[in-house]
């Protein structure tokens, strides 16, 4: 199935507030990005990573302004951090945050996990760093082949329905496998990132569903919070 293992794809802009973290989400991570090297996506992958990951995600003035201030004298240093929870029905879930202020990141998302029943745990060995892309194709089986013989370090390729196609491959293939795509034609990516997909996945009671709901919704909005995975299969 044609899962959206980041949270935050499959809820981006439901509501005014959340449209609002997307965009400051985004800021956030591409002036980051062009801090740590050229603020020229040709140049720099982290950068070219990072606004591929947003790019249907927000306007483009976004990114442009995110690119201008980090050329510019600002200075503001973001820390990355991640925290691990095991919360209700066997759910496990990863919040990763970029911030300036590493206490007030932590006491916010401890203060929305432990109030809907999450303890602290690690859980980040059931889950796998990948890169995923979501794209229009006809013929997954197809773009199977073309990945395989382009020497890509694939995981999967998945038909998902409606005429998309999901392909996993290793973090460090996402660049080669966009080249081999390109060859095909494709140069549109619903997804292009780097993510966290679960080894296996849980289904929430009907009691624990509505909780877990709730906390991904807030820590979808927190200010801090960069990226929510979770293994919770029927979100």
């Amino acid at each position: 199935m044609g899962r959206h293992f980041e949270v935050r794809a499959a809820a981006m802009a439901a509501t005014a507030k959340a449209k609002s973290a997307i965009y400051m989400r985004a800021s956030r991570e591409i002036y980051a990005a062009a801090k740590s090297g050229e603020p020229d996506p040709n140049s720099n992958l982290a950068l070219r990573a990072a606004i591929e990951k947003y790019r249907k995600q927000c306007p483009r003035d976004v990114i442009d302004r995110a690119i201008e201030k980090a050329k510019g004298g600002d200075t503001v240093a973001y820390i990355q951090g991640r925290y691990e929870f095991m919360g209700p029905s066997g759910s496990n879930i990863i919040v990763d945050t970029l911030t300036d202020n590493v206490n007030r990141a932590l006491v916010t998302v401890r203060t929305i996990c432990t109030r809907k029943g999450a303890k602290m745990a690690s859980v980040a060995y059931n889950f796998e760093q990948l890169g995923a892309l979501n794209f229009k194709y006809a013929n997954a089986s197809e773009i199977e082949e073309a990945l395989i013989l382009g020497d890509v370090d694939v995981t999967s390729v998945e038909d998902i329905g409606e005429g998309n196609v999901e392909v996993h491959v290793a973090p460090h293939a996402l660049e080669d496998a966009k080249k081999v795509l390109a060859d095909l034609g494709v140069t549109d990516f619903d997804r292009c990132e780097i993510t966290m997909i679960p080894n296996e996945w849980v289904t929430a009671s009907d009691d624990d569903l509505p909780k877990l709901k709730a906390m991904l919704e807030e820590l979808d909005e927190a200010e801090d919070v960069q990226n929510v995975y979770t293994n919770v299969e029927n979100l």
